[in-house]
């Protein structure tokens, strides 16, 4: 995936972007935050997702964290890797790791997201 333009929400989800096809997934930094995953609850094919709207539900063995989509659109395929291999979204959580494939239905929602460094900035800078 390192060819597509990757944006990240403040939720710790990227969106890797492929014209009006993008890719979801958890940030290494908030994959390391929640410890391994043992179980992801992922949308179904077909379904619609709203941004700012739980669309996914991760188990991990230190906590349930419900994950917030930073778009909206219609899912067109899920990993279903991770039904049987959930650990995957630790061990390669920008490529392998992906949760789903949505096709968007506005494309400006992505003007909101940042992009790498400044995900950087925002996750590392001091908040105080």
């Amino acid at each position: 995936m390192a060819e597509k333009e990757v944006k990240v929400s403040e939720k710790h989800v990227w969106v890797g972007v492929e014209d009006q096809h993008v890719y979801l997934g958890l940030t290494n930094y908030i994959q390391k935050e929640l410890g391994t995953v043992i179980s992801i609850e992922l949308p179904e094919v077909g379904d619609k997702i709203e941004e700012g709207e739980m669309f996914a539900e991760l188990e991990s063995v230190a906590t349930v964290h419900e994950l917030e989509s930073p778009v909206s659109g219609t899912v067109l395929s899920v990993n279903s890797d991770l039904e049987s291999r959930p650990s995957i979204i630790n061990e390669d959580p920008y490529n392998d790791g992906w949760l789903v494939e949505v096709r968007l239905t506005d494309l400006t929602e992505l003007d909101a997201l940042m992009d790498m460094d400044e995900y950087y900035h925002f996750v590392f800078s001091d908040k105080s």
